[in-house]
């Protein structure tokens, strides 16, 4: 990334921590909204089968009123009735589901992207740090991150339109470090035997190695590193947001500015009389707020949940957590925010520097060329922080980053933060892995969220998977059925070692 590239990066997440994330949730104005919209269909029906011919009449006045004046097609709604498939969230995973799904069929089915911020101003994507590794201890997580990094090498080939300039995601090649004191050690052999039979290109060093390669490393207390020497590194998440919106969009995808608030559901319970049990509800209508304020309600035959940090209300809204029997299991995904500081180190590690991801948990990268550095570390386990407002905590980085980053980097020792942001991770509370694909009791609405940081490494690949889940009924490139909501149904957890 570029000195001015980097520099609007970073300005532009500093200014979204001016705004004040606004949970999915159906608040009692919206309640009556949707209760008038019903009303007015209602009254409208009633009406309309009353008066048919009269309704006709009226229908060919306002027709011949429209050709007078030269208008010789029926007006746009503001919103379509009706979608085949209908995403919500509009964000980096929502985005490549979307991609994918139109770039497999254009012209095979309508697709409506649903997204309450069209600026993302709160989105987690645009506020990622924009890494990729393969560093990882189950199957499935380096298998998504090998698929994406074979994307981001070949995305200007996937996502350029005719007649624009290609998309430049401002790939930096250097490659994550991961280290290790003795008692970690063991674990990242393991992690390394798995990773290097599935094709990722990852090197272990012991401290001489690592003291020749980084000669401005401390590696003191440190057993073992493993270093990504092909395919890890980081890249602008802003561009590649903004390239597959382009796409999608330039595919047929239509995004629309809206936010969900409420379902209608119906009871296709077949059984009649005192055995007739629980009802089985299904849905197919939901009901969303324009940018004006107006209730809309949008037909769809499928629905994919990928509302980020807020998935969990908008389960919520279909009584995922909140019914009975299959019902009653919630969606265990929450934001969890993370603090992302920026500091100025003129005399700090050269271009080669990979990013650094210490025994503590602390991580540190270079930011452009500038000098920048950006660093930052996931808090204890109980210390998590307010979620209601994305302001930032500089206490933490005195506290608990910087001690991290002057041991391991002795030019670090006297820095100063020269800004900060914040941003939310879909944290699954379950096992900090994704939850993909159908949800057991709805056959039509299916999930791609609590990715847990790895969502914009991972979108590539997720937006693939879905496209074969949804449109083949099947996996076929990616394997990803261990990630389903299946598991927290059966209280099957898959941990992840490898969690930054």
């Amino acid at each position: 990334m570029n000195k001015l590239c980097s520099n609007l990066f970073l300005k532009n997440r500093h200014f979204a921590n001016l705004f004040i994330p606004k949970p999915y949730s159906t608040s009692l104005e919206d309640t009556e909204k949707i209760k008038k919209f019903r009303e007015r269909q209602r009254l409208r029906k009633e009406i309309s089968e009353e008066r048919a011919g009269e309704k006709t009449f009226m229908m060919l006045k306002d027709e011949m009123g429209r050709l007078k004046k030269g208008e010789f097609s029926l007006p746009e709604p503001k919103l379509p009735r009706y979608s085949e498939y209908v995403i919500i969230g509009g964000g980096i995973i929502g985005s490549s589901i979307a991609y994918a799904m139109k770039n497999r069929a254009p012209e095979s089915f309508d697709l409506m992207v649903v997204e309450r911020d069209p600026k993302y101003t709160r989105s987690s994507s645009a506020l990622s740090v924009g890494g990729i590794r393969q560093q990882f201890s189950l199957p499935e997580n380096i298998e998504l991150s090998l698929y994406s990094s074979e994307f981001l090498r070949n995305v200007k080939q996937h996502l350029s339109i005719l007649d624009d300039d290609p998309p430049d995601i401002s790939f930096q090649p250097h490659g994550y470090l991961f280290l290790a004191t003795e008692a970690g050690a063991e674990q990242i052999i393991q992690n390394h035997r798995l990773q290097t039979e599935l094709g990722a290109k990852i090197e272990l060093y012991r401290p001489k190695q690592l003291k020749e390669k980084f000669p401005w490393l401390n590696v003191e207390g440190i057993e073992l590193g493993a270093y990504g020497v092909e395919n890890e590194g980081w890249f602008d998440p802003w561009a590649l947001l903004s390239a597959f919106k382009k796409k999608a969009c330039s595919l047929g995808a239509n995004y629309v500015n809206a936010e969900v608030i409420g379902f209608e559901f119906e009871d296709r319970n077949p059984i009649l009389g005192p055995e007739r049990g629980d009802p089985l509800l299904r849905t197919n209508y939901m009901y969303v707020k324009d940018d004006e304020g107006e209730v809309q309600c949008i037909e769809f035959a499928f629905l994919v949940v990928a509302g980020g940090a807020y998935s969990a209300e908008i389960a919520r809204m279909l009584n995922i957590g909140t019914g009975r029997g299959p019902l009653a299991v919630p969606l265990p995904v929450e934001p969890r925010k993370r603090y992302v500081y920026v500091f100025n180190c003129p005399n700090g590690p050269s271009l080669d520097m990979p990013l650094i991801v210490d025994p503590t948990g602390t991580y540190v990268r270079r930011e452009g060329l500038g000098g920048k550095y950006i660093c930052g570390r996931s808090p204890a386990a109980g210390e998590e922080p307010d979620v209601s407002n994305l302001e930032v905590d500089y206490n933490f980085f005195e506290k608990e980053v910087w001690p991290s980053l002057a041991k391991r980097v002795p030019a670090f020792e006297a820095v100063k933060v020269s800004s900060a942001w914040a941003g939310y991770y879909d944290y699954n509370t379950f096992d900090q892995n994704a939850i993909v694909g159908m949800h057991p009791y709805f056959p039509n609405i299916y999930f791609a969220t609590g990715f847990s940081g790895h969502g914009i490494q991972m979108a590539p690949a997720i937006g693939r998977a879905m496209m074969e889940l949804l449109i083949d009924k099947e996996y076929t490139t990616l394997d990803l059925k261990r990630f389903s909501m299946k598991r927290v149904f059966n209280d099957h957890p898959i941990y992840e070692q490898n969690i930054v």
